[in-house]
């Protein structure tokens, strides 16, 4: 677990708000890594100067990605569901945040698939005619340990 402090808040939304170093070391990736993502477009933060700055929702995104491609996923089918990513994955991390609910997303790389319920993941799992990638998103989060000061 890292003890990470933002960088600072995103005045327009109070969101926390990481740097290039933070993220990558969450994430567990090198640095190239993720300036190579940005360059093709796989996660783009907003940049301050020549400074890369992501809110929270991106980093657990980037790390959600950095995940599957250790477990084996090829980066060209993780891109075919960075758009559901990209439109879910905010809308669920309140409650993650929080700590009041698990998150667990479930890919074969065409389709993605956000849980909560065990149960749920196992129907999944059952029906599946590809094999899954299973990604805890909230041990990811708890990755993050975010401590305000």
């Amino acid at each position: 677990m890292f003890k990470t402090k933002p960088s600072r808040l995103d005045p327009a939304t109070a969101e926390a708000v990481f740097g290039s170093n933070d993220v990558a070391r969450i994430a567990g990736i090198t640095l190239r890594q993720l300036q190579w993502w940005d360059e093709k477009k796989v996660v783009s933060p907003n940049q301050d100067g020549h400074k890369r700055l992501y809110v929270a929702h991106e980093v657990v995104e980037i790390a959600v990605i950095a995940e599957l491609r250790r477990k084996g996923l090829p980066l060209q089918k993780i891109r075919r569901i960075l758009r559901f990513l990209d439109r879910e994955m905010s809308k669920r991390l309140a409650g993650v945040f929080k700590g009041e609910a698990e998150l667990h997303l479930l890919t074969d790389g065409k389709t993605a698939h956000f849980e909560g319920d065990h149960d749920s993941i196992i129907n999944l799992l059952k029906r599946a005619k590809q094999p899954m990638f299973l990604v805890c998103v909230s041990d990811l989060v708890q990755r993050m340990d975010i401590t305000n000061a």
